[in-house]
C-alpha cells in the first residue's frame, strides 16, 4: 500500500512516497503484512527493574549531587538527575554512544527509567522538540565535556571530580556485606586503547599501543576505584592514595577490627607500597612476585625433589650414581607441582626480608616457577583454622589464584559496559565516561547480588543479564491515571523478571 503527495515549490515539483504498510511473503494461506501503528513500543522493557533498583539506592540523585548545574532554571527542559540517569542506564541497556540518544529521546519507557514525568515530549518548548522526551546527542555531550578545565557555554555542569570518587568508594563500601571479618580488595590495571591524538597520549612497551592505564579496585564483584591514568607510569602508580581513601570509608562501616587484604599481581610488587601497608594495622596484602635468577635458585631443590617423584625410580638412581648435580627434564606428557615457603629479600629494592611462597611446576615436562609474596603467616587469630591460608599450597591456589575473577570483573566493566569508550579529547571527561560506565556497571551488578540470587542468572555476566533480562519488548499506553506497560507475552525470562521484581520490592537499600 503506498500514498503518493506531490508539492510544487515554484516551478520544480517534488514526489513524496510514504509507505504506510510493508508485504512480505506469506504464511501458508496468510498474508504477512507489517506498519508502525504499534504505538509507544520499547525493546528494554527490563530497565524497569533498574529504575526500581536505582530508586532504592538513591544512586542517580546521588551521583547528580556530585555536578555544580549553573544554568538557568527558567529555561531548563532536562533536569541534572534525569540527565545522569539517561547516561548511566542507557550504558547499562548497552547503548555505548550518545549518538544512540538521537534514537532514546523519543523512547517513552526510558523515559520513565530516567524518571521524567513529561514521558511524552508533550510540554517542550520548541515545536521541533514536540514528541522527544528526553536529551538529545548535544546535551549529554555538554554534560560530559563539562568535566573539563576550560571556559565557556561547557562549563555549565561542571563535575566535581572528587565527589564522584568520593561517591563510588562509598557506594562500594554500602554494598560490602555487614557482617564480613575479612574483606579482601583486589587491584589491576589493564589497557584502553587510544585512537587519535588525546590528551594523556603515551606508547605503553608491554601493550604495544598507544593507550591510557586505567586502576580498577574490586572487593568481589564490587567496583570501588575506576581512574584513568596515562599509561607513562608503574602500573601500582595511585594505589597508596586509592587505599588510603578506600581504607577510610571501611572503618568508618566496619569499625577498626575488620580485616582488609589487599592482593594484586607483580606489577604492584613495590616495596613502597609494602611498607605502608605493613604499617597499617590490620590491614596486610598478597602480591605476585617477578621471578628471577635468585629466586629460580632458592626454588631448585623443590624442583629437585619434584623430578625425583615424577621420574621413574631406576633413572633416579641411576642418574645420582653417575655423579649427575640434577635430573634430566621430564617427558612432555609429565605434569606435576610442588610448593615451598621461602625467605627473601631483594639485594637493593626491599627494606626487609619478607615470606615467598614459590609453586614449582612442570606442566607438560616443563619448567614453570611462580611466586607470591605476603606478610600473612596464617598464624593470625583471624586466619587460623581457615583452609586457604593453613600452607603455602592452599594459600597458593584457593587464595592467590582467586585474583583471576577480578580479570572476568575488568572484562565485564570493558566490553559489557564500554569502560574503554574514551574517544574524546580531554582526559578529564574520559575519565567522567569511565565512571558513568563504572556506576552502570555497579547498577547492573548489585541488581545480580540483590534480585537474582538463586535464579538462572544468579552467575551470568553483566552483558548476559541485559541481553536476557533488560532486552524484553514492552508496549507503553499513558493514560491521565496509569502508565501500563504490556511485556512480550512469550519472554522465556519471565518468571525470572518476576522474582527480581519481588525481591527489589522487598529490598531496603544499603546502609
Amino acid at each position: 500500500m503506498t500514498t503518493t503527495k506531490t508539492r510544487r515549490h515554484g516551478a520544480q515539483a517534488q514526489t513524496d512516497c510514504k509507505q504506510s504498510a510493508f508485504e512480505f511473503q506469506g504464511l501458508g494461506n496468510r498474508k504477512v503484512v507489517a506498519d508502525f501503528s504499534g504505538g509507544h513500543l520499547s525493546s528494554d522493557g527490563g530497565t524497569l527493574l533498574l529504575r526500581e533498583l536505582d530508586e532504592k539506592l538513591n544512586l542517580s540523585q546521588r551521583l547528580s549531587e556530585c555536578f555544580t548545574d549553573v544554568r538557568d532554571q527558567r529555561f531548563v527542559e532536562h533536569q541534572l538527575p534525569v540527565l545522569i540517569r539517561q547516561r548511566v542506564h542507557g550504558l547499562a541497556l548497552g547503548y555505548e554512544d550518545l549518538n544512540d540518544h538521537e534514537r532514546l529521546r523519543h523512547d517513552a519507557l526510558l523515559a520513565v527509567s530516567c524518571g521524567r514525568e513529561d514521558l511524552l515530549g508533550e510540554e517542550r518548548h520548541l515545536t521541533q522538540d514536540k514528541g522527544k522526551a528526553l536529551a538529545g546527542k548535544s546535551t549529554l555531550n555538554r554534560l560530559e565535556l563539562g568535566a573539563k578545565e576550560t571556559e565557556g557555554h561547557y562549563r555549565k555542569i561542571q563535575a566535581k571530580e572528587d565527589k564522584i570518587e568520593e561517591l563510588l568508594i562509598e557506594c562500594g563500601v554500602e554494598a560490602i556485606p555487614r557482617k564480613s571479618r575479612v574483606i579482601v580488595l583486589d587491584f589491576d590495571a589493564t589497557d584502553d586503547p587510544i585512537h587519535g591524538e588525546q590528551e594523556g597520549r603515551f606508547f605503553h612497551g608491554y601493550y604495544k599501543n598507544y593507550c591510557y592505564l586505567p586502576l580498577y579496585c574490586f572487593c568481589g564483584d564490587i567496583a570501588l576505584w575506576a581512574e584513568l591514568r596515562s599509561s607513562n607510569q608503574d602500573a601500582s602508580a595511585g594505589t597508596k592514595e586509592a587505599l588510603e581513601k578506600i581504607l577510610r570509608a571501611i572503618r568508618k562501616r566496619f569499625g577498626k577490627k575488620v580485616v582488609v587484604i589487599v592482593r594484586a599481581d607483580s606489577g604492584f610488587c613495590r616495596d613502597e607500597l609494602m611498607d605502608w601497608i605493613e604499617a597499617q594495622p590490620k590491614v596486610h596484602y598478597c602480591f605476585g612476585l617477578a621471578r628471577n635468577t635468585r629466586l629460580q635458585r632458592l626454588l631448585e631443590p623443590t624442583f629437585q625433589g619434584l623430578l625425583e617423584e615424577l621420574h621413574d625410580p631406576e633413572l633416579v638412581l641411576c642418574s645420582r650414581a653417575a655423579g649427575a648435580s640434577s635430573l634430566p627434564e621430564c617427558e612432555s606428557d609429565v605434569t606435576g607441582r610442588r610448593f615451598a615457603g621461602l625467605r627473601y629479600q631483594t639485594r637493593k629494592s626491599w627494606s626487609c626480608e619478607r615470606r615467598v611462597i614459590g609453586k614449582a611446576e612442570i606442566p607438560n615436562g616443563k619448567r614453570n616457577p611462580r611466586f607470591v609474596v605476603t606478610d600473612i603467616t596464617g598464624e593470625e587469630d583471624w586466619a587460623r583454622g581457615e583452609e586457604m591460608f593453613c600452607d603455602g599450597q592452599s594459600f597458593y591456589e584457593k587464595f592467590y589464584c582467586a585474583r583471576g575473577d577480578m580479570e572476568n570483573r575488568i572484562k565485564e566493566q570493558q566490553l559489557d559496559m564500554f569502560a574503554d569508550r574514551t574517544s574524546t579529547r580531554h582526559m578529564a571527561s574520559n575519565q567522567l565516561r569511565l565512571w558513568f560506565s563504572t556506576f552502570a556497571y555497579f547498577l547492573v551488578s548489585r541488581l545480580r547480588a540483590v534480585a537474582l540470587k538463586g535464579t538462572r542468572l544468579a552467575k551470568a555476566t553483566v552483558g548476559t543479564i541485559r541481553l536476557h533480562l533488560l532486552k524484553i519488548a514492552a508496549q507503553l499506553t499513558v493514560s491521565v491515571r496509569r502508565i501500563y506497560i504490556r511485556l512480550a507475552t512469550a519472554c522465556p525470562m519471565a518468571d525470572v523478571f518476576a522474582e527480581a521484581h519481588r525481591r527489589l520490592r522487598q529490598f531496603p537499600g544499603y546502609g
